[in-house]
């Protein structure tokens, strides 16, 4: 997983010399100058002339020198932390797959005025945006759901809000996003986001689909509902409660912003924004922040006075279907989670460490009114939700869950002698068109034991030793490294493969590369 490395680990010793001169530079050149401000002279010419030499080499070395790390907030992935990412996104793709999602992409540059919805929101504050060289507004995407929203607009007959494509659309994706925000922990200002969305579907089955889809992510990469658990709440039935304390329907949106604010700053100022951005009572406002502490949905319901209604049934049945599919253990009722982002209307959840180390891991909810600000003339409904990258990390590192992922090939091909380079290339050739990973050592030597050495830092499990002898015979020489104890004989794990047969080399060993019986 991606990292900001200190330069001295992971560049190696000369770079850290290198550094550790260019530090020290500065200071022997004013040396050198005071020692001829008091008349002193170096080897090889008056000290006046070496001091502006000395300038001179000071000013050079301050262009030379640039810094090393990536932008601040951002990260680099060298190969081992690039297999951890992929191992990740892997488990991302195979879960989708399980569901039945199909995987889709995008620009990561994006229009501005997609992002520009008037709610208070802070992602319209955190936009990487600017005016290209034609003069246009564009952003690198902040987040993917109004992209998706963008897509599935162009699948609509705008005339008759008539879609093109089946319905329901299950699409997911792992976009890079982009936001100017403080970076902590879990949070940086570029990350990865797997996003799964269903289009289509207006009844809770989509939300008890999505909730299952994340428990079985979690399970796969080994954590448990001890380790995680999920918030649910719903929009829809804080609108009642806000409806009937008197706010209007077009400051429902903002007014979820602002509670979605309790726990950054607290229900004072919870309290404080709402009677002066939405023109609540401290009564009314004191109301909603007090049920906001309610531990299950019915209690919830009666500190709001919506009783038994229609969205706290709704709910309700959410979580009976939870139970139903076998993951009610990993879901709690929380009346505090309503998501800071204006487009939702219906249910919202989060994802939370249970230990309470880490923040927010996942987070979603029903948008079933997000098309229409952008042209649909009906409402579509929709539901989705966004996991990003970074806190899954840490998330894994917290629990000692992170995968251990070495690289490693399926062969070495090393030639006995430089007369023999060329053969060594032309097994390489015919290993890897029968589909093996192949490296080639890069010193061909008659000391065996240096390629053997070399396979084992590279991770080869079969060594293809390439010498006149058997090449004479038309075989080729190998021994297999790993998937046979030390204590083998010769003949089990070193076998003579004629070149012609190579692409049935796994036949020879009797077991597959990764050490599995052939046919297994």
């Amino acid at each position: 997983f991606g990292s900001r490395r200190d330069t001295t680990t992971t560049v190696g010793g000369g770079r850290a010399c290198a550094r550790l001169a260019l530090a020290l530079a500065p200071r022997l050149s004013r040396a050198r100058r005071a020692f001829a401000a008091m008349g002193g002279k170096e080897k090889g010419g008056e000290g006046k002339k070496d001091a502006k030499k000395e300038a001179k080499s000071e000013t050079a070395t301050k262009k030379a020198a640039i810094s090393l790390d990536p932008p601040s907030g951002t990260r680099d992935f060298f190969p081992e932390e690039y297999r951890q990412q992929r191992w990740l996104f892997g488990k991302f793709r195979e879960t989708a797959a399980l569901y039945g999602f199909q995987e889709y992409d995008a620009p990561v540059l994006e229009n501005v005025e997609l992002y520009k919805r008037k709610a208070g929101e802070e992602i319209t504050d955190q936009m990487y945006n600017f005016t290209d060289k034609e003069g246009a507004e564009v952003t690198l995407r902040p987040e993917m759901t109004p992209t998706l929203a963008r897509m599935v607009l162009n699948l609509m007959r705008i005339e008759t809000g008539e879609m093109a494509a089946l319905l329901p659309l299950k699409w997911f994706s792992i976009p890079q996003c982009w936001r100017f925000e403080t970076t902590q922990r879990g949070r940086k200002r570029e990350h990865y986001q797997w996003n799964m969305d269903i289009v289509g579907i207006s009844g809770i089955a989509a939300e008890v689909e999505l909730l299952s889809a994340v428990c079985t992510f979690f399970e796969s990469i080994g954590l448990t509902s001890k380790d995680v658990g999920l918030k649910v709440n719903s929009r829809k039935v804080l609108g009642a409660v806000t409806k009937k304390a008197g706010v209007p329907d077009d400051r429902f949106a903002e007014t979820c912003v602002i509670i979605d604010k309790l726990d950054k700053i607290g229900a004072e100022a919870v309290r404080k924004e709402l009677t002066e951005k939405v023109g609540l009572s401290d009564e009314v406002g004191k109301r909603l922040t007090d049920a906001t502490t309610a531990k299950t949905l019915d209690e919830f319901a009666e500190l709001a006075g919506v009783g038994d209604s229609e969205e706290v049934q709704e709910l309700r049945k959410l979580f009976e279907m939870a139970n139903d599919y076998g993951y009610g253990d990993w879901l709690i009722f929380d009346a505090s989670v309503v998501r800071g982002l204006a487009y939702y209307t219906g249910v919202v959840f989060e994802g939370f460490d249970r230990a309470g180390v880490l923040r927010a891991i996942c987070g979603g909810g029903r948008y079933d009114r997000l098309l229409t600000l952008y042209g649909s003339p009906k409402e579509i409904p929709c539901v989705g939700f966004g996991f990003g990258d970074c806190v899954v990390v840490e998330l894994l590192k917290e629990k000692n869950k992170t995968p251990v992922l070495r690289h490693h090939i399926d062969y070495l091909v090393a030639a006995y002698n430089q007369d023999m380079t060329g053969k060594a290339l032309s097994v390489a050739r015919r290993l890897r068109l029968a589909g093996k990973r192949v490296d080639v050592f890069p010193d061909p030597a008659k000391k065996v034991a240096r390629a053997f050495n070399y396979a084992d830092r590279v991770g080869a499990v079969r060594v293809a030793f390439v010498a006149p002898g058997e090449w004479d015979q038309g075989l080729v020489r190998i021994k297999d490294m790993r998937n046979f104890g030390q204590d083998a004989p010769d003949d089990v794990k070193q076998k003579d493969v004629p070149l012609d047969d190579l692409a049935n080399v796994d036949s020879y060993f009797g077991v597959a590369i990764d050490g599995s019986p052939l046919g297994a």
